[in-house]
């Protein structure tokens, strides 16, 4: 299927105006992944510690986890209403100031964060504004990518931002892992330079903004469709009046009459209804926020933002040794990342693609579950015999191995599913939801992890037994109710999700192959179906005349 989709495209559609604006709008992915490299780094770093008071004798164990989850928590707490606020700007004042906006915001806080000087109420603030910039990008850049990449590499277009995430995130380790190697540990610019990149990359993407174009769906849907036609054709390289533009043009009108047939009301009551009343968009709502629920808690991401202390805990020693290995980390999830969205997500699938991830994953965490039982509180010292260094060893490498399979699982899916399962006129608002409970749960995690690993809680064994049982839940849940997306226009979605809720997760994608939109016609080569589209926007453009 995925070879039949890519020969219907013409070439001239895969041109650099397309790769401008998935550059443009994937780069974003980048904002939470240099936050989540970064910060994992700066509270494990000498200096950041001493400024701030991380490990103040004068304070309880649980007083220093309790200090050092609020610090890192701080972005989540941000990026919940970031993701609400989204939802509004994105409809109001369309994706590309939306954009703007957000980088402004997200330059703000930086700025207040590397300028708190001992004053750790600064440092929320600061964190705080970071976070409200950075939750806008998880909704404003996958609905972008997906409503204006073609739908036969949309997957790899909407994983560039998540593939971005991990671009951001090896940046943010190897930067502290430098200046850790030749900056004092006794200077704050140790850990205040490396948090310039956030700068950088919101710069960038700013400036960016001024040369890109709006999407062509929120063009449409806000009554502009001589400029929807115009961008479109301006995007795919081909005149208005192309048959692949056209189509794709046909459909989003299409989509967007009969949501306006069945809308229950104006303004954002109307389409909050539709989320929760209409049953295919209940459906849509729940694969959402699972995909969520299941992706955060199950460990993954845990490990990204404590990966110095994981380290630790599982027997590396040494503060550089600790963030060199932190580093390789992120070298490892980008190029996961990369080879996900390259030859994955389009070509065997987003469920098959996740149901992999998903199972490295799981074995992994079962490993160093097994490993931490059998080995507790493993420290330099401890780690003495053969046997106990080599599976010490083995737990390091499946601390990798679990990178890999949420760079290919969880991590692509959460936003690309999120973007392109939503009708077009709840779309942003389906996105924000899911987004807000995305932060809510990474709020949690981040927030409960330090705490779970202490030896009067779950302690570090019981942790990863957690995350184990998680992941396996997840497998289970992939498989029953989660469609198959891949080769389907947004528009066509409507008739998977139309199906019994009971087969939409296993047979939805095979039953209506090849069903629901003017864009399957065209591939198909449906000659009646494409000339009566075609004959109804004629009559309905000479009505408009």
């Amino acid at each position: 299927m995925y070879r039949q989709l890519l020969q219907s495209t013409p070439r001239e559609v895969l041109n650099w105006r397309l790769l401008y604006a998935v550059i443009c709008f994937g780069l974003m992915g980048a904002a939470r992944g240099l936050d989540e490299g970064l910060i994992s780094a700066t509270v494990a770093q000498k200096s950041f510690i001493e400024e701030f008071g991380l490990q103040s004798k004068s304070l309880s164990k649980s007083a220093q986890a309790n200090l050092l989850s609020n610090i890192t928590s701080m972005v989540q707490i941000g990026s919940v209403a970031g993701a609400l606020i989204a939802f509004i700007l994105c409809d109001k004042i369309g994706r590309i100031w939306a954009t703007r906006q957000l980088c402004v915001v997200w330059i703000v806080g930086v700025i207040v964060f590397i300028t708190a000087r001992g004053n750790v109420g600064q440092v929320y603030a600061g964190r705080f504004l970071m976070g409200l910039g950075i939750g806008q990008t998880t909704v404003v850049a996958p609905t972008y990518l997906a409503e204006t990449t073609p739908r036969s590499i949309r997957g790899l277009c909407v994983c560039v931002f998540s593939g971005s995430v991990y671009l951001g995130v090896m940046l943010g380790y190897f930067a502290s892992w430098g200046t850790s190697l030749h900056i004092s540990n006794h200077s704050p610019r140790q850990w205040f330079i490396p948090q310039t990149l956030h700068l950088i990359f919101s710069s960038i993407i700013l400036l960016m903004t001024l040369f890109a174009k709006e999407s062509p769906r929120f063009l449409m849907k806000t009554e502009q469709p001589e400029k929807a036609a115009q961008t479109m054709s301006y995007l795919r390289n081909l005149p208005v009046e192309h048959p692949y533009v056209r189509t794709e043009l046909i459909d989003i009108k299409d989509q967007l009459d009969r949501e306006r047939e069945a809308t229950l009301g104006s303004g954002w009551i109307g389409p909050l209804k539709e989320l929760f009343v209409i049953p295919s968009n209940r459906y849509r709502i729940m694969i959402g926020l699972m995909a969520q629920l299941l992706g955060q808690w199950s460990g993954a991401n845990s490990i990204t933002i404590y990966a110095p202390e994981f380290f630790a805990l599982l027997g590396t020693t040494g503060q550089t040794e600790k963030l060199f290995a932190t580093a390789i980390f992120g070298v490892v999830k980008f190029v996961s990342a990369i080879a996900c969205a390259l030859f994955l997500v389009d070509f065997i699938g987003r469920k098959r693609s996740l149901t992999y991830g998903i199972l490295l994953q799981l074995v992994s965490m079962l490993y160093i579950a097994i490993y931490l039982t059998a080995v507790p509180s493993v420290t330099a010292d401890k780690v003495k015999s053969s046997a106990t260094k080599h599976a010490s060893t083995g737990a390091i490498v499946f601390i990798y191995f679990s990178g890999v399979g949420w760079a290919l699982g969880w991590n692509s899916i959460q936003y690309l599913v999120n973007a392109e399962i939503f009708p077009l006129r709840v779309r942003s608002l389906g996105t924000s939801l899911v987004m807000c409970f995305h932060f809510i749960n990474q709020y949690g995690n981040s927030k409960a992890v330090p705490s779970m690993l202490l030896e009067t809680s779950m302690k570090p064994q019981g942790t990863f037994w957690f995350f184990s049982a998680v992941t396996l839940l997840g497998l289970f849940w992939v498989w029953f109710f989660l469609p198959e997306t891949a080769g389907k226009s947004l528009e066509a979605m409507d008739e998977m999700f139309s199906l019994p809720w009971y087969i939409i997760g296993r047979q939805g994608a095979a039953m209506t192959a090849g069903q629901g939109s003017v864009a399957d016609a065209y591939d198909g080569g449906d000659v009646e179906k494409i000339a009566n589209a075609e004959h109804t926007e004629e009559i309905e453009h000479a009505e408009r005349q």
